[in-house]
């Protein structure tokens, strides 16, 4: 590894990981391991490079050192970035990018059969955003030998409980998110059009604050106003702010592509009694919820306590409330592993990190006022300091 390569991580902390999925695989009856979800890459590697547009890897096998594979002209990026010796970077020719007359995994397919692994199991991220239905069938094509397993969220699962550094670098964006809330109340106001209040976010997000520099998050802000706040989803136009508007921003913090994402409503001048009695409802329902916050509960405690308390206020939601955070790429900053919803009876730990979700899209507008936190040895600590209110301006 080049002296001047900075990793997040000490390579301890990497070993470690590594360790950890190795004994999963282990459990799984896995010979080798493909690593395709960029979270999970970096995770175990330290690779961090917008190259997940292509078809890339992280190949883990019980008897050496990880390899790093993808395009050619990011190995580069691999170098910069990973703990791994170079031989372990490899990088495949350009003609293989796009094309319509082969395919990547052929390469890699090939790569497998050199490193002994054609008739092995090998496990592979089904469900997975990156990994296409072209690239499961070049493997099938061309490793018919090889068993391929479906190792879903393998890794993701040894992410759940957080070092003590993660858990810094979460903090970190907890600060940014808290300036970014900070610089939308400031400028906020009628007559503002959307997409420069959105720029806005955007430029208070990357410069981050005089301690911590701001990483691009996972997900884009959603600043829906009025009748698009029904709808969870939707981002920005060029739409002019009024007086009497009510607006959520879902946003978040991101600091070496660990995300704290903290949600608030802005409502310009008093807000209807509908909504204040919404958000009585969701703070009860919060307060309730995050009662059961704590190590030796499951899951699905905090979803009940939650969703029974807001239910005597008159509210219902048939959602999920919450997820488990850290690490991430776009399109998503969960971890896709816990859900805050009844059914989830995995366990809390310590260092396990949530962002507690509990919106309510009603009829005519949407209000969000959510928390990241994280499982203390007594029960849990919000991540963020930001009033926990519908704000009004």
């Amino acid at each position: 590894m080049p002296s001047d390569i900075r990793l997040n991580f000490g390579l301890d902390e990497y070993a470690e990981r590594l360790a950890r999925t190795r004994t999963a695989m282990h459990e799984r009856g896995l010979d080798c391991l493909l690593v395709i979800d960029p979270s999970n890459m970096a995770w175990l590697t330290g690779y961090d490079g917008w190259s997940f547009y292509t078809h890339q890897c992280v190949i883990v096998r019980h008897d050496a050192e990880p390899v790093w594979w993808g395009r050619g002209i990011d190995a580069a990026g691999a170098l910069r970035t990973v703990y791994l010796a170079e031989d372990n970077i490899v990088g495949y020719p350009d003609h293989y990018v796009q094309s319509t007359e082969r395919h990547p995994m052929d390469h890699l397919a090939q790569m497998l059969t050199d490193m002994g692994h054609a008739s092995s199991r090998v496990g592979v991220e089904l469900e997975n955003y990156y990994y296409s239905a072209a690239a499961h069938q070049s493997l099938l094509d061309h490793l018919p030998g090889a068993s391929l397993v479906d190792a879903t969220a393998l890794v993701n699962w040894q992410r759940l409980v957080k070092s003590d550094t993660e858990i810094e670098y979460m903090r970190a964006a907890a600060r940014i998110v808290e300036s970014m809330h900070a610089a939308i109340y400031d400028m906020i106001e009628p007559g503002l059009k959307k997409n420069l209040l959105a720029a806005e976010i955007f430029r208070s997000g990357v410069a981050g604050t005089d301690d911590y520099w701001g990483d691009y998050p996972a997900i884009l802000p959603m600043l829906p106003t009025g009748m698009d706040a029904t709808a969870p989803h939707l981002t920005w136009d060029d739409s002019v702010l009024a007086a009497g508007d009510i607006t959520f921003f879902e946003i978040a913090g991101c600091y070496r592509r660990y995300h704290c994402p903290l949600s608030r409503t802005i409502s310009l001048g008093k807000p209807p009694q509908k909504y204040l009695d919404a958000e009585k409802a969701v703070l009860d329902a919060m307060a309730a919820g995050l009662e059961q916050a704590r190590p030796g509960n499951c899951a699905e405690d905090i979803a009940i306590a939650f969703f029974d308390t807001l239910e005597t206020h008159g509210f219902k939601k048939d959602n999920r409330t919450g997820y488990s955070i850290g690490l991430s790429y776009p399109p998503d900053w969960g971890e896709r592993t816990m859900s805050l919803r009844r059914g989830d009876r995995t366990e809390l730990k310590p260092n396990m990190t949530f962002h507690f979700m509990p919106a309510l899209w009603l009829d005519d507008g949407g209000l969000e006022i959510t928390e990241s936190v994280v499982i203390t040895d007594s029960g849990y600590e919000r991540l963020a300091e930001v009033e926990q209110r519908l704000l009004v301006k």
